[in-house]
């Protein structure tokens, strides 16, 4: 079985940010799905962070997922509104989130992935439901693993994403990278 990583919008204008999409597409190694919604708000992001042009264009998220049922689409909703706090007037808010979760609970082929965000609450409620989260900060402790960055480097850049407005968890010094 194949456990896909979904990385929400945040994390892609993190990654953004520092100008280091191709370390994000190297840590998921193929992994690495979204849903529309999660497409969508990346294609708004890239007002901010241009590099996240290439996402779509490389594909190294796929196609994105998306829910045709109308009875999943109400379910999505449902959550994104009691859940996460989405508002009828912003149709779109906390949609990728919704999406996601849904996505990960209910099809078969997506159990037992991860979503990755830098949501706090979002990845609690998730956590709650059994679904498996990372974050920004856990993705550098995986590229560090894998060679890909060293603790130095991955400090320095988790520092520098919060430096640019970012927002996520930080390690006190480079060791707690390991």
């Amino acid at each position: 079985m194949t456990w896909y990583w979904f990385p929400d919008n945040t994390v892609l204008c993190n990654f953004a940010a520092v100008s280091r999409l191709r370390l994000l597409e190297e840590i998921l190694r193929g992994r690495g799905r979204w849903v529309e919604a999660i497409e969508a708000e990346a294609s708004k992001s890239k007002a901010v962070f241009p590099e996240l042009n290439t996402v779509a264009q490389d594909g190294w998220l796929g196609e994105p997922i998306e829910i045709k049922n109308l009875n999943e689409s109400r379910q999505v909703e449902q959550v994104r509104r009691a859940v996460f706090g989405g508002s009828l007037h912003k149709p779109t808010q906390h949609l990728g989130e919704a999406q996601t979760c849904h996505v990960i609970l209910n099809w078969p082929q997506f159990r037992g992935s991860f979503w990755i965000t830098d949501d706090r609450d979002a990845g609690e409620y998730a956590r709650r439901q059994g679904i498996t989260t990372r974050d920004t900060m856990d993705l550098f402790c995986e590229a560090i693993v894998e060679g890909l960055c060293t603790t130095d480097e991955g400090f320095k850049l988790l520092h520098e994403m919060v430096r640019l407005g970012r927002h996520l968890r930080l390690p006190n010094r480079p060791a707690d990278l390991r």
